[in-house]
């Protein structure tokens, strides 16, 4: 079963029409209800939970209950919603389970109201918009039998540990979220929301999408798995070019770079160790009578490298690295959404071994400033994102000055998450999560000290006395997936143009910097000149050679967001000028061409650089879409 729970100022139902062949018979009186001050529990009965029934029943009241009591409600509405699950129980059981539940909601003193089930309704919802105000909960029968590759102990684990949530200021001050006041920080406010509700479910396009699609850098691969992509020319560009920008930050940081296996074997005993540690669904395949994992991070291929190493104190802190196209993780179908959620993804992944915490700290320090510096350059800043630092109460007692210090870098207040006993394999952890337009969260720059997997591995150093020691590992993901990098530009974009901005690609990222329009077919061949002095300057440009008029031809560079359109006629070819529309500042200016390459190289340097993605003009491009 999973519920979907929404504290609520109301929640009020009109039935439209039957969703079911037999829904539940009901009066006139019963196609409408409103309650006031309510938690709303929105529920889809699983096919899972027609093994036994009344336990469902019994773990979904002790859940609904104790939300109920977090957040003071004496009113629970029951609402039916198929929408959560792709695998329903039969209609006939989900209605004699809703019906438990309402009654034994009764019996614990609540006032229900329970929606009829089987019908399509209309419904109109307030929620009271506080952290706990959103929460989801996943409630499954005991003893269901569940094969030793799809169960994660780590992933079961997540859902039960209990974790406080608090906000960390700059200035040291450790505040409960319901305590904090998030004037000024409403992005930190949806973010912790969604964090503590934990639902992950995507019920609607984010703009991305669109915005991916409208100019054919990614698609939707219908031949392949849910959440498996195409890439068209341009997209292809932008994807290749983060992955070397990130991989020459990681090399330039100190790391080395590596290749390992994309499968590894379920049987191993350290990896199988690993695999109930680490919170990630696994895709199994079969090679003869042995089953194999797909990777999910590039830990395993590195840690085997390490164990067969041999490593002296002198060479620590040492950092590998390896950009890992493909990572594979099974998400859930409801999950994936666009770029930002994927079952095949590229994640860049370096892991450092340090002697001891102190070490570890340090290095842990550097890669989180090091993950601030590569966001900034694919143009986001601290304003775009919100920190999330994870650690156990023991792990704050001991060690508050280093985490304030985290607060402080960032400048802003910043998500604590608290365990009172460690779980995963990490001690300490952090996040740099960007907020979508519709309030959802994604994870990408992350770090993380790991105490448990040296030991798993057998990965040891020798110390200055000669001795063998276990050191402690370090895993960094200085973006995050490339792709989800993607999405997070997209996204920023998207919400620059609600604001009436002009969106665009970080210069260096667009496809095509420059594009150059002839006012008609006589200076064609100036046109080309200016083309090819700029593509030999290593600059991305093309010539829209088509037939349209003129202002159709800067309004589709427009479209395309082109950094610069260059308009040529007999008056720049006379005087061997260019007459540029700046898309930043959205000034039109006459110069020389030399002066524009300068500009461009300015705002380019440090940066990676690939040639044009398609044909110089445009009219010999194909269209990818539609």
């Amino acid at each position: 079963m999973r519920m979907l729970l929404i504290h609520s100022d109301y929640l009020e139902y009109e039935v439209k029409d039957k969703a079911l062949k037999n829904p539940e018979p009901i009066s006139e009186e019963q196609k409408k209800g409103r309650l006031d001050e309510v938690l709303a529990v929105f529920i889809s009965v699983e096919k899972v939970d027609e093994s036994n029934p009344d336990e469902v029943v019994e773990k979904a009241v002790k859940e609904i209950k104790d939300v109920a009591e977090q957040v003071k409600a004496e009113r629970v509405f029951v609402y039916p919603f198929a929408h959560l699950s792709s695998e329903l129980a039969k209609p006939d059981v989900a209605l004699k389970v809703l019906q438990k539940i309402e009654e034994k909601l009764k019996e614990e003193g609540f006032e229900v109201k329970r929606a009829p089930f089987g019908y399509y309704k209309a419904f109109k919802l307030s929620c009271k918009g506080h952290p706990l105000a959103e929460l989801s909960r996943t409630v499954v029968p005991s003893g269901e039998e569940v094969s030793k590759e799809e169960r994660n102990i780590a992933l079961e684990k997540e859902e039960e540990l209990k974790s406080y949530w608090y906000i960390l200021t700059p200035e040291g001050e450790l505040i409960e979220v319901d305590k904090f006041d998030f004037t000024g920080h409403e992005n930190l406010k949806k973010f912790a929301n969604y964090e503590i509700s934990k639902n992950r479910v995507a019920d609607r396009e984010p703009p991305h999408v669109k915005l991916m699609l409208e100019h054919e850098l990614v698609d939707y691969e219908p031949g392949s798995d849910q959440g498996n992509l195409r890439y068209y020319p341009k997209g292809r560009l932008i994807k290749g070019l983060l992955e070397q920008y990130v991989t020459e930050k990681v090399v330039e940081y100190g790391a080395m770079e590596v290749e390992t296996p994309i499968m590894y074997d379920f049987e191993h005993p350290a990896l199988e160790k690993y695999l109930n540690r680490f919170p990630a669904r696994q895709y199994i395949v079969k090679s003869g009578d042995k089953k194999f994992f797909l990777r999910f991070a590039a830990c395993f291929g590195q840690f085997l490298i390490k164990k067969d190493a041999t490593i002296s104190y002198r060479n620590l802190p040492l950092r590998m690295y390896e950009l890992t196209r493909y990572s594979f993780r099974r998400e859930k179908s409801g999950e994936l959404s666009g770029l930002r959620r994927l079952r095949a993804f590229t994640m860049p992944d370096m892991h450092t071994v340090a002697k001891d915490l102190k070490q570890a700290m340090d290095e842990f320090k550097k890669q989180y400033k090091l993950s601030m510096e590569v966001l900034k350059g694919v143009g986001l800043t601290p304003d775009d994102y919100e920190v999330a630092i994870r650690f156990t109460r023991d792990f704050w007692e001991e060690n508050r000055d280093f985490i304030v210090e985290l607060a402080k870098i960032i400048g802003k207040p910043v998500l604590i998450e608290m365990w009172d006993q460690r779980f995963f394999y990490f001690i300490l952890k952090f996040e740099f999560n960007f907020v979508d337009n519709l309030d959802k969260a994604a994870a990408l720059s992350t770090v993380q000290i790991d105490v448990e997997n040296a030991e798993r591995f057998g990965i040891t150093y020798y110390d200055e006395e000669g001795k063998e020691r276990y050191p402690l590992i370090l895993h960094c993901s200085p973006s995050g997936a490339i792709e989800r990098v993607m999405y997070a530009i997209l996204e920023k974009q998207a919400k620059l143009q609600a604001q009436g901005k002009k969106p665009m690609f970080p210069l260096w990222l667009s496809p095509i910097q420059v594009r150059v329009i002839p006012v008609s077919d006589d200076v064609m061949d100036y046109a080309l000149y200016v083309a090819g002095k700029l593509e030999g300057a290593k600059i991305r440009v093309d010539v829209d050679d088509t037939n349209d008029r003129l202002n159709k031809k800067i309004r589709k560079a427009e479209k395309e967001w082109i950094p610069y359109i260059i308009v040529v006629g007999k008056n720049e070819r006379e005087q061997n000028t260019v007459t540029v529309r700046r898309r930043e500042d959205g000034k039109q200016l006459e110069m020389q061409l030399e002066d524009l390459i300068r500009e461009i190289r300015q705002k380019t340097e440090g940066f990676p650089y690939k040639p044009r993605p398609l044909p110089l003009l445009i009219s010999r491009r194909p269209k990818f879409r539609g």
